[in-house]
């Protein structure tokens, strides 16, 4: 092409650059990928669909927990709390599992750590708001959280050993366990000489307007 220069090859150039050539060129550094911004995972927990879950929830958002899993189970193991098995799986780097309550969240010490060691394998953080003082992110923190998970474990043993003390005692006291009859002495006495004469449990249930076993536990 006529006019043009061809190189046949490019060359080191020693001369240093004078700074005064770009002045008034604007170069940004900014990155192109942004960050993603940490979330925090709540979790609360109560063992009955009796018992109320507004104030652990409140506790959470109040905490900045836009996502919360809630569980009404007495589950002994993950599978019998599946939200919290959601929450744990839901967590991805950089985010933070806030737990509301502890003791609700745990069944015992080795369940604490394995909740621990699942967020720890998940790159996030934990944070629970009964014990704001305690700094998860350190193992001492963690131990801490474990010896207060064993403190729990045994005071929920001896809580089941005295009440089966007490039903034991109860027992040889005369007191009869379990729920209450719904039938009268008069309606008991009706309803056992009708069973005495071969009349089906269930028959009888349906004249007395209870259920058949209530008629079945008066053999």
């Amino acid at each position: 092409m006529e006019g043009a220069i061809r190189v046949s090859q490019f060359t080191t150039c020693d001369t240093p650059i004078d700074p005064r050539h770009f002045k008034g060129l604007r170069v940004s550094l900014m990155s192109h990928t942004r960050k993603r911004p940490k979330r925090l995972v709540g979790y609360a927990r109560v063992s009955t669909e009796a018992q109320d879950l507004n104030r652990q929830r409140q506790a959470l958002r109040a905490h900045g927990c836009k996502l919360i899993f809630e569980d009404k189970a007495s589950g002994k193991s993950l599978s019998g709390r599946p939200e919290l098995a959601n929450a744990l799986d839901e967590l991805q780097p950089g985010d933070c599992l806030v737990l509301a309550e502890w003791d609700r969240a745990t069944r015992s010490m080795w369940d604490g750590l394995h909740i621990v060691k699942h967020v720890l394998d998940a790159h996030a953080t934990i944070k629970v708001l009964d014990f704001p003082s305690l700094d998860l992110a350190t193992p001492e923190g963690r131990g801490f959280l474990a010896m207060f998970s064993a403190m729990a474990e045994r005071e929920r043993e001896r809580i089941i050993q005295r009440t089966k003390e007490g039903r034991r005692l109860a027992v040889r006291n005369g007191v009869k366990m379990g729920p209450r009859f719904k039938l009268t002495e008069h309606q008991r006495s009706l309803a056992a000489k009708r069973m005495a004469a071969g009349e089906s449990t269930r028959h009888i249930a349906r004249d007395f307007n209870v259920s058949h076993n209530t008629i079945a536990r008066l053999r």
